[in-house]
Formats: C-alpha cells, sequence, structure tokens
C-alpha cells in the first residue's frame, strides 16, 4: 500500500506542475488515483489504466477550453496552441515519446518518414463507411462524443472550440501525429466529408485563427481520401511541408482576379496554388477551379470524371498565410481505377505498393510520406544483402526494384547501402507523386487555367 501511496503523490505532484491541478482538487484526485492503483495490483499499469490515470489528472473539458481561450485572448493563438499542445503530451494523450522514435529523413526534395507506431492502412472501404464506433454514442472515430470514451481509449482526450464558417467546430491533437503539430479540425455535426465553396472559407478562417498553422482538407473520395470520410475534418499543424516552398513553373493572372496569381506549382503532382491578400478572390477562384476539375475528362489521359462507379474527381486544397498573403494550393486528384491499375490509374503504380500501397492523402500529396513500419526491418534487411554483395534472398523478390537501384546509387556515390536506401526511397516517392499527377505536362495545367480566363505573365513564366 505503501508504494501505491507513493505513486499516487507522485503522480499527484506530476499533475500539479504539468496539468494545471488546482491544490483544493489535490486530495479527491488522489483518491482516485489510490482506486485505479489498487486494481493494478502492485504491477505497472496497463495502456487502458494508464489512459484512466490521466484522464484523472487531467483538466475536465470545460476547464481546459476556458484556460485556452483565456491564453488565445490575452497572449495570442500561437501562445494558446504551445499551452494545449504541451497539455496534450504532458497528459498522454499525444504519444511523442513513440513518435520522436520513428525514422525521418530527407530525400529528394521530400520528407519520408517510417510510421512503427500505427498498422498499414490498406481498406479504401473502410474510409468510406468512417471507422464507426460500437458501444457507445459517437458515431465514428473523430466525433467529438470521443472525448473521454474508454472503450476507444480516449480518456484523456481534449479538444477546444472554434469555429469555421461561422460552424461550430473542435481542434485537436492527434495521438500518433505525422509531423509537427499535427491536429485535426472537426465538425461538431457528424456529416459527411465534402469540398464546396464553403470549404476554402473555413480553411482560410482556420488560417486567420492560426497564422502559424497550415491546413488542409482531404479530397473525399476513397482511395485518394483519408481514413475517415464519413465525418467533415481538415488536418494542419505546425511545420512547413515541401509543396508550400515549391517554387512556379508558370504565373498566371485573370482580368477578373487583377489582385491574384495562380501558380503552376514545379511539382511532382498537379498542384494549383492561388496567392492572393483578398478572402474573396482566394474563394472564388479556388471555387472555380473546383467546379471544374470535378467535371473534368480527358479519355486520353485516363481522367474520367464520373461513370458508373460515381465521381472520380475531387480537389485537395490545403492554405497557408505567408507575407504574399493567403496561399492556397488546390491538389488535383483523381480516384479512377483501370482493369490494368485496380488501386487507382493516378495511385502509386503496382512497382511501388511494397514502399507505399495506402492511400496517397493530403500528407502527402503535399511531400511529407508516411511508410508502413514493417519497411524498418525489411529494408535493413536489403541493406544487408547489398553491404555483404549476397543476392537478393527468396521471399524479397517483391524488392528486386529496390535493391537493384540501390545498389547501383551505393557504386555510383561511393555510399553504404543505408545512405543509398535514403536517396532510393526519396527518389520512388517523388515517382509516386508523379504517378499521382493527373496532368503529366505542366503546360497541360496552363491550358486548364486558360479554358478558365487565366493567362500568362509572359515575364514571369519559368519553363
Amino acid at each position: 500500500m505503501n508504494d501505491i501511496t507513493n505513486r499516487a503523490e507522485e503522480l499527484t505532484a506530476y499533475a500539479k506542475q504539468y496539468l494545471e491541478l488546482d491544490e483544493r482538487d489535490e486530495i479527491y484526485i488522489k483518491n482516485r488515483l489510490l482506486e485505479i492503483l489498487q486494481k493494478c495490483d502492485g504491477s505497472e499499469p496497463d495502456e487502458q489504466e494508464t489512459d484512466e490515470i490521466f484522464a484523472v489528472l487531467s483538466l475536465l473539458p470545460s476547464a481546459l477550453n476556458r484556460r485556452f481561450d483565456n491564453i488565445l485572448h490575452s497572449c495570442g493563438s500561437k501562445a494558446a496552441t504551445d499551452w494545449f499542445y504541451s497539455y496534450c503530451v504532458h497528459n498522454r494523450y499525444v504519444k511523442k515519446d513513440v513518435l520522436d522514435k520513428n525514422p525521418r529523413f530527407e530525400s529528394n526534395g521530400l520528407i519520408i518518414t517510417i510510421n512503427k507506431a500505427k498498422p498499414e492502412f490498406r481498406d479504401p472501404q473502410k474510409a468510406r463507411v468512417g471507422n464507426s464506433v460500437e458501444g457507445g454514442f459517437c458515431k465514428c472515430v473523430i466525433c467529438r462524443e470521443n472525448e473521454g470514451f474508454g472503450a476507444r481509449n480516449k480518456r484523456n482526450l481534449r479538444t477546444v472550440d472554434i469555429r469555421l464558417g461561422g460552424e461550430k467546430w473542435f481542434w485537436q491533437y492527434s495521438p500518433y501525429g505525422y509531423f509537427n503539430e499535427h491536429g485535426i479540425a472537426v465538425n461538431c455535426s457528424h456529416i459527411p466529408m465534402h469540398i464546396d465553396g464553403s470549404t476554402f472559407t473555413k480553411l482560410m478562417d482556420f488560417a486567420d485563427m492560426f497564422p502559424h498553422y497550415f491546413i488542409g482538407c482531404n479530397a473525399p473520395l476513397p482511395r485518394i481520401g483519408g481514413s475517415v470520410l464519413s465525418h467533415d475534418h481538415y488536418q494542419g499543424g505546425g511545420e512547413i511541408l515541401p509543396v508550400h516552398t515549391a517554387k512556379a513553373a508558370y504565373i498566371l493572372r485573370h482580368d477578373d482576379y487583377p489582385d491574384a496569381l495562380a501558380e503552376v506549382v514545379d511539382w511532382p503532382g498537379t498542384v494549383i496554388r492561388v496567392v492572393s491578400e483578398n478572402r474573396r478572390s482566394i474563394g472564388d477562384i479556388c471555387g472555380v477551379i473546383n467546379k471544374k476539375w470535378v467535371k473534368y475528362s480527358d479519355i486520353k489521359s485516363g481522367i474520367i470524371a464520373e461513370d458508373n462507379e460515381g465521381v472520380h474527381n475531387a480537389v485537395s486544397p490545403t492554405v497557408r498565410k505567408t507575407e504574399r498573403g493567403y496561399e492556397m494550393n488546390v491538389i488535383l486528384r483523381s480516384n479512377i481505377t483501370s482493369s490494368m491499375l485496380p488501386d487507382g490509374v493516378f495511385h502509386a503504380h503496382p512497382e511501388y505498393h511494397v514502399i507505399k500501397k495506402e492511400s496517397i492523402g493530403l500528407i502527402e500529396a503535399q511531400g511529407l510520406f508516411i511508410l508502413p513500419g514493417r519497411l524498418s526491418g525489411e529494408l535493413a534487411a536489403v541493406e544487408k544483402m547489398i553491404d555483404e554483395n549476397a543476392p537478393l534472398l527468396p521471399g524479397y523478390t517483391a524488392f528486386r526494384l529496390i535493391y537493384d537501384e540501390t545498389k547501383a546509387i551505393c557504386l555510383r556515390e561511393g555510399v553504404g547501402a543505408r545512405e543509398a536506401m535514403k536517396a532510393e526511397l526519396g527518389s520512388i516517392c517523388f515517382r509516386i507523386l508523379e504517378n499521382t499527377a493527373v496532368f503529366k505536362d505542366k503546360r497541360q495545367t496552363v491550358k486548364f487555367l486558360n479554358d478558365l480566363g487565366f493567362r500568362l505573365c509572359s515575364d514571369t513564366n519559368i519553363k
């Protein structure tokens, strides 16, 4: 009992230091902790018991929301999100200690990570139904009703209120985030993912509220969208991703929007960047691009807007604020399939599936690749074969391309297999983004914009 009491004392002291435990509540919280720790019978708490402990130690949602709002209004949005993110790390909802162990490096202008914390996701149908939840009153895994939901170990989940487009939304951080301060903005109403004119307004509302974050929306279609399509939500956070700083290949203007630019981004995917300090111009232009792309077909290029299986075109917009104003990257996506490419014509092609078969969603499309955790062991084995000048072993035939190309890099660059493999992964991820490009030639993107009334700036086009 003495050990349990000491542990309760330690946890209470931790909560006073990091989780803003009020001294008046200390006795009450300590007694709650003793009850939980006694159930552990002296052993180390398991994941569910740890979740329960930190739920007890954390502020109630209402108190946390008030604290966030106080900081927001007195010290600004950066201070508010700094506090909230730190709180979610300290209350163990954000598994930063696990995330920091994920391999991460830059290669070929992209950021490559290997996610050891979550299983590989290969089920587009699961995304369509939205990971529905049984045994509770929350309709899916990102509904606000998950806050405190023990059946999914969400007892220590905390969220804060925001308003986007005049609607009630909330912001929370991802427990297994893919980048710095990775969070999601979620509609308080359980409605399906969709993109219309109001989407661009809501994204800019978020950027106005948190100008130090980017925010974006997955294309609301299976195979190219996120893992939850049944509930309207956006993703963002405190990192500048590679597409954000990619240069323009072509710059165009429109007579009706003299305060705006449309840039064809020098990027392996198909990206149009709309830049202006005028929110209305951004919203109008992005709305026109979206409306045209959703109905756009080019049979020769394999682009089919709609068939008996449904709609296949969608955009994936992402915005951040810079010294130029709002920069809205509109990524053109298609989830059309064919008999030769049943996983998607504009998806990672089969020769790359051993590296990435999951959907190429919003984050990858911006240049941050999240590769499956199984690759840590598999690639290490391939590297060992190369370093030992051994042939590709049975059971690794799917890695033939990677083996051959990595070995060639070793010989060409005079480096070991580990460094060569980083270069190879960057090259493959770049090629995957090229697979996702709906227009393989940037001049096709220019033509797409020409049809909307945009004209090249003769003194600024690069190519």
